[in-house]
């Protein structure tokens, strides 16, 4: 980041933004995928898991929500399996089996470095399609690695994402720092990013979700600079509960198939 970002690291902020690590304690379930450990800064680790069905197949890599962790997608997992995607997730710090405490600034940090790493493990003998897809806060991660590494991945998909990722904390800031997120020449808005990628682009919405109003997810499909982009609003789905093989995943395998 080239601005100073420390009014982001207010208490009541952090405690919004990842309320695993700030909030309230939540013991992670024992996964059964293939566990990674990947080390973001000198004795820091993030918690990773990989479910692998066929090395033939692209892969996601994929950022939960706020009061998610790998431990909770076990069985999600082997939906995407199921439809030809190997998907390995990536918590954030003080998530899971990761250590450490996350602010904004490190949370997308961390995502290059999660990003290099992945793409080492892919580059051994695994298909190279690689697909970077964020759910709510996920957005963030998401659309930071495909911002800064365009050509490394075959396509983009963020679910109940926000336009203005900080919504949620605005009344917390001045109105100088509010400037500073606003300020198109910093990119800290996911609006603003998604605006420069120029990859094929998924957003998917709940038409119910009282989290993050659907305005969120059309705006981001308004902001995208891409073409090649599609919107999917799922019909009486909300935040939480918009996971369904009978609309969800077919229209991610479609997206993955068409861009691999």
């Amino acid at each position: 980041m080239c601005c100073d970002l420390s009014f982001l690291n207010q208490t009541e902020i952090l405690e919004i933004i990842f309320p695993i690590a700030y909030s309230f304690y939540k013991e992670d379930s024992p996964s059964k995928a293939n566990i990674h450990y990947i080390e973001v800064e000198p004795k820091i680790r993030i918690g990773c898991g990989f479910w692998v069905k066929e090395k033939s197949y692209p892969s996601i890599l994929y950022f939960g929500g706020n009061g998610e962790t790998v431990g909770d997608y076990d069985e999600i997992a082997l939906f995407y399996n199921k439809i030809g995607i190997n998907f390995f997730m990536a918590d954030y710090r003080g998530y899971g089996m990761s250590n450490g405490k996350p602010t904004v600034f490190n949370t997308l940090n961390d995502s290059h470095i999660i990003f290099k790493e992945f793409k080492k493990i892919i580059k051994k003998d695994f298909n190279s399609n690689i697909f970077i897809m964020g759910r709510s806060l996920g957005s963030m991660p998401a659309l930071e690695i495909v911002f800064h590494h365009q050509n490394d991945v075959s396509g983009l998909i963020i679910e109940s994402g926000r336009a203005n990722n900080l919504r949620k904390i605005w009344c917390y800031l001045k109105a100088s720092e509010r400037e500073i997120l606003l300020d198109e020449k910093n990119c800290l808005l996911n609006e603003m990013k998604i605006k420069q990628i120029k990859k094929p682009t998924l957003i998917i919405h709940g038409q119910m979700d009282n989290m993050v109003d659907p305005e969120e997810g059309k705006k981001l499909f308004e902001n995208s600079g891409v073409e090649d982009k599609e919107i999917f609003i799922i019909p009486h789905a909300d935040h939480n509960t918009i996971i369904g093989m009978d609309k969800y995943f077919p229209k991610i395998e479609e997206f993955v198939k068409k861009h691999s």
